[in-house]
């Protein structure tokens, strides 16, 4: 469940499970693994990206365990809230605070002296009891690297919950309040007899909810229950949100107004344009990464050439709602681009889509002819026949696709995860991870001008305000079905301008497709991938011109 190890899983994914793909769905459709999938979902909801270390105090690594900082001197520099919780101090608090008896202080005080002094090991560690409880408590004391003063660490035994962590713990497994409530003891390391007198209950009663609690959580016995819950502990009390640290501002592109349009059935679409606004108009597909926006030498170079861009932003992206989960995506998705382009009386555009998003455009034409005169491609994909066109893939490609072909309930899931882990190393550094083996995408990545267009394109499905993983993994799933009939009865004209680095499409694949699509106008362009458009828009635009002048 812990985003950053997502690769890991790919890898085990791919060496165990990927051999079974043609009966992965069967293998995968059981109520114990929605259950779990389920529980896991709850917790990764809880996980996001937390700052770089440097940012934080390192109290904040500390979620569980009493903690405090401290240089030996009479006041505890700074704790942590279970510290506050459990010894009853605070920060800037007389150091006489702390729940022990005056000799342990003193001991304790003298070993935080040496160890923030660097006179004594790295680290030290203590036995003393707690005045409190009466239970023996185990400090760990190690030294803290700070340019202001010399301190020192002190992380106990001592187990307080993170706030909020019941709720979580019932969510998750469906438990009562009252059930909530022994876990807590229980993690906390209370006998049954010590849970039961504090809940007024008997211990054969406290006993009985314990044997419902295990059966709940499908854990054997209470250590394997209290292994359970600490070690989603530190996930559950992960902050929710962090800053991007990816995303450049005060660049070149220009701020663009993003605008809506309420449906009849109370859903919000949102869209925004650039380029001339007399201008032809081009209806721009920004595929399931959410690219709305363009480099800015191509933005001005639509208004330059009196071309109208249009990029309605679709369901569960940005401000647009999500649809029904019932409704057919194919469907709704090519009703939005009808409601926006009918809003705004626009006729005869050219689509301009992005790798799946070529079903779209052609339905699109096929719904409503008078929209759509004709489509140029970039970097499209078709619909696969068999595995062996998803072995072809990249790694992180086939891990998402063969998934949303072979096994959809699991790829929700697996969408958020990458959301979080994108979100945690950056959505520059994620790029990388997953486009590293197309040296094209990587190079045109690079540019300025693209880095720009894309990071900040790309926060209508992920920053730090939202994060459009449901619609993606929506996406996915759509793009794996069969539309192959969308395309043979599809009779606008059609150009796709492919890549030769292509992690999604390798040109062997397009080569075996295009068979099956005579009717197809295709042309790889060298040194190019999956962002084709992005290096290559004065190409792209050149083709969307020649169209242009050859619609009667």
């Amino acid at each position: 469940m812990d985003p950053i190890k997502l690769e890991d899983l790919l890898q085990v994914w791919e060496e165990q499970v990927a051999p079974l793909r043609r009966d992965l769905g069967r293998a995968l459709d059981n109520p114990e693994l929605d259950a779990h999938l389920h529980r896991a979902t709850v917790f990764l909801d809880r996980y996001d990206a937390a700052t770089d270390a440097q940012d934080r105090s390192v109290l904040a690594d500390i979620p569980r365990s009493a903690a405090f900082l401290s240089d030996g001197s009479a006041k505890i520099t700074d704790c942590n809230r279970p510290g506050a919780v459990a010894f009853g101090i605070s920060k800037g608090g007389p150091f006489v605070d702390l729940p022990f008896e005056p000799e342990d202080r003193a001991l304790l005080q003298g070993v935080i002296r040496k160890v923030a002094g660097g006179r004594a090991e790295q680290r030290v560690t203590l036995r003393i009891r707690s005045s409190i409880t009466g239970s023996p408590v185990i400090l760990r004391v190690s030294p803290v690297v700070s340019k202001a003063q010399s301190l020192a660490l002190v992380v106990s035994t001592e187990l307080v919950w993170p706030l909020g962590f019941e709720l979580i713990v019932q969510e998750a497994f469906g438990l009562t309040p009252a059930e909530v409530e022994i876990v807590r003891g229980i993690t906390l390391g209370l006998p049954i007899k010590d849970i039961a007198e504090a809940r007024g209950r008997s211990a054969e009663t406290v006993r009985t909810q314990v044997r419902s609690i295990l059966q709940k959580t499908e854990t054997h016995s209470q250590s394997e229950l209290v292994r359970v819950v600490l070690g989603l502990m530190d996930v559950a009390a992960m902050p929710s949100e962090a800053p991007s640290r990816s995303v450049p501002r005060g660049g070149a592109l220009e701020p663009r107004d993003v605008r809506e349009l309420w449906l009849a059935d109370g859903r919000r679409l949102t869209w925004i344009e650039f380029g001339d606004p007399k201008g032809q108009p081009i209806l721009f597909m920004h595929m399931d990464y959410g690219l709305i926006r363009w480099p800015a030498s191509a933005e001005r170079h639509a208004r330059a050439r009196k071309l109208r861009v249009i990029v309605p932003v679709r369901a569960g992206y940005g401000l647009t709602d999500l649809h029904l989960r019932a409704a057919d995506h194919l469907g709704a998705v090519s009703q939005d681009y009808i409601a926006v382009l009918d809003h705004l009386a626009v006729q005869g555009a050219i689509a301009l889509p992005m790798g799946a998003d070529l079903r779209f455009a052609m339905n699109l034409s096929l719904r409503r002819p008078d929209l759509i005169s004709g489509i140029v491609g970039a970097a499209c994909q078709l619909p696969l026949r068999h595995a062996a066109q998803y072995e072809r893939m990249d790694k992180w490609q086939r891990f998402i696709l063969s998934n949303a072909r072979y096994a959809p309930k699991v790829l929700p899931f697996l969408v958020q995860a990458g959301f979080s882990l994108a979100r945690r190393l950056g959505k520059d550094v994620f790029f990388a991870q997953v486009n590293g083996n197309s040296r094209a995408d990587i190079e045109t990545f690079d540019r300025p001008e693209v880095r720009e267009a894309i990071l900040i394109g790309s926060d209508v499905c992920l920053s730090r305000e939202r994060s459009a993983h449901e619609a993606f993994a929506r996406e996915c799933i759509g793009s794996e079905k069969d539309w192959s009939d969308v395309v043979r009865r599809c009779i606008v004209p059609v150009v796709l301008l492919l890549g030769d680095q292509d992690p999604q499409t390798p040109m062997e694949t397009m080569r075996e497709l295009a068979m099956d699509y005579p009717q197809l106008t295709m042309r790889f362009l060298p040194e190019t991938g999956q962002l084709l458009f992005f290096k290559e828009w004065p190409l792209v635009l050149e083709e969307v011109e020649l169209m242009i002048a050859r619609l009667p």
